[in-house]
């Protein structure tokens, strides 16, 4: 006896389908499963065997061999519960063998015939739906999320029970669908607001400044100056999340399993805040078997890092990579999986141990060497990935008991999706490029060209203040953006003027 049942599983943030064929043979009752199971695959038959039992439905007694093709792929994971089971009752009888070849199944089994939710839902409707097949039964806690593969039928089931009876055609359970528009409108909200934050007009500027032109920006500044608040402010402030980024980002956390239950779409751009205690393998990804880290979780959005010196070393030089090209890879014995990580870098630190240096409400207590080991914690090739550094001073009394006067969030945006749209113009036809931050040094040389006042400025400002050689490029990119941020197509020099005050890490003030 002998069927066949269409499944997927997850490779990387993408899926493919798997075939569960199952054989059951007259010989002595012993179950396995072959076609590279994980640990979570092996145990399915115990979970398998007591749902169609407490399910009221016949349990063969004999040899059943379970294979997943493709077999030299490894399969992980619980979803393959309902299709082994579906494989077995196809084989005895139980269910009509020509419907299950129209569906793929997938859901975690309760020893009561019951389904549970699956990881990468989304990424395996998508793969479903490009396969050619007609539908796919799935948990209906996984049904919004499925849904937004356009064009399948997608059937939410509670039960083994209630798979069954749809395959015999006793159930007529109508295809869940959602309104895509309206899901997207209802899920681009944020909640907080940068009209929430009170003073820290400079601070709030270059967040505006970054935010236009993709730079990674670091704030330096005392304890209680208002990093954190500004920087989880500002995913409010980044261009729209359009459909296709959305899908992505949904797909990423759908198959590291963070995904919220009946969540159908994360149409805000994330922000991730690891703690400084994280490994390399939670920033960039890893494992036996590959899974994303904070950095593919930040994509298209935010990864915030604070109290940046604290982060290991080793840590903070894996980010090298993501930071230039957008993604990560990440090899393993038995295979390679490429990850998207393009991510707006966040970074806060205090400008010496203590907290207190250059502030003058408190008295520093760190020495000269002390201040200067903590700098150099953050190397050079870092520091030359983030494009902006700004000073973060503490917000006097005056200005925290006044009412809120700042800026919304959508008043600032706005202005940020004029100045990208000039950006995504500018660099029309090219698929590396999409804001000023991505410019390399010929795209430089051909966008940010300055006047002769604006170069006898950018002169003075890295011979005179003490500014870096990697300043330069630095100073560039951000010039070109606050000029789109203003609508003017020539760089003048109160556009470097203000560029210049965004290098507070190069200057000599910081040399102590």
């Amino acid at each position: 006896m002998l069927s066949k049942v269409l499944s997927s599983a997850v490779l990387g943030i993408d899926a493919y389908i798997v075939e569960v064929e199952t054989d059951i043979a007259r010989q002595m009752p012993y179950f396995s499963t072959v076609g590279l199971p994980d640990g979570a695959v092996k145990e399915s038959k115990d979970r398998v065997t007591a749902a169609i039992k407490n399910s009221g439905f016949v349990f063969p007694r004999g040899r059943i061999t379970v294979n997943l093709a493709p077999a030299d792929v490894r399969k992980e994971g619980s979803a393959f519960d309902l299709p082994i089971a579906m494989g077995i009752l196809a084989a005895t009888g139980q269910v009509p063998e020509d419907r299950l070849e129209d569906y793929a199944l997938l859901g975690e089994l309760s020893l009561d015939g019951s389904l549970r939710p699956i990881k990468g839902a989304l990424s395996i409707a998508v793969a479903v739906q490009k396969s050619g097949l007609k539908g796919i039964l799935l948990p209906k806690e996984n049904a919004e999320e499925a849904a937004m593969a356009e064009g399948l039928e997608v059937y939410p089931v509670v039960s083994l029970s209630e798979a069954v009876d749809f395959m015999n055609g006793f159930s007529s359970t109508p295809s869940f669908s959602v309104n895509m528009d309206e899901v997207f409108a209802q899920s681009s909200t944020y909640s907080i607001d940068f009209s929430d934050v009170k003073g820290q007009e400079h601070a709030k500027r270059a967040m505006e400044v970054a935010a236009s032109g993709g730079h990674n920006i670091i704030m330096i500044g005392p304890p209680g100056s208002g990093k954190t608040m500004l920087a989880r402010r500002l995913p409010g402030i980044l261009p729209n999340l359009t459909l296709d980024e959305a899908l992505t980002t949904t797909k990423i956390h759908s198959v590291s399993g963070l995904l919220p239950p009946n969540t159908a779409l994360i149409a805000t751009r994330p922000f991730r805040s690891p703690h400084h205690t994280i490994s390399d393998a939670g920033l960039i990804g890893g494992g036996h078997i590959p899974r994303p880290g904070e950095v593919s979780l930040a994509h298209h959005g935010v990864l915030f890092l604070d109290e940046l010196p604290e982060f290991k070393r080793s840590v903070l030089e894996v980010l090298r990579q993501p930071l230039e090209d957008g993604r990560v890879t990440i090899s393993r014995a038995t295979m390679s999986l490429t990850y998207p990580a393009s991510f707006m870098l966040a970074a806060a630190m205090n400008p010496c141990p203590c907290g207190y240096f250059s502030d003058p409400n408190k008295e520093c207590t760190c020495t000269p060497q002390a201040i200067q080991k903590y700098m150099s914690r953050i190397s050079g090739p870092l520091l030359d990935r983030i494009d902006i550094h700004i000073e973060v001073p503490s917000v006097k009394y005056k200005e925290l008991s006044a009412k809120p006067t700042g800026e919304s969030s959508e008043v600032i945006r706005e202005r940020v999706n004029r100045a990208r749209k000039v950006q995504i113009e500018r660099f029309r036809g090219r698929r590396d490029i999409f804001s000023n931050a991505r410019m390399e040094a010929k795209d430089i040389r051909t966008f940010c060209k300055i006047d002769a006042q604006g170069s006898e400025l950018l002169k003075m400002a890295i011979t005179k203040l003490g500014l870096s050689a990697r300043a330069y490029d630095r100073i560039l990119k951000v010039s070109r953006t606050i000029a789109d941020l203003e609508g003017v197509p020539d760089i003048r020099p109160e556009h470097i003027s203000e560029a210049i005050q965004y290098r507070s890490l190069d200057r000599n003030l910081w040399m102590v």
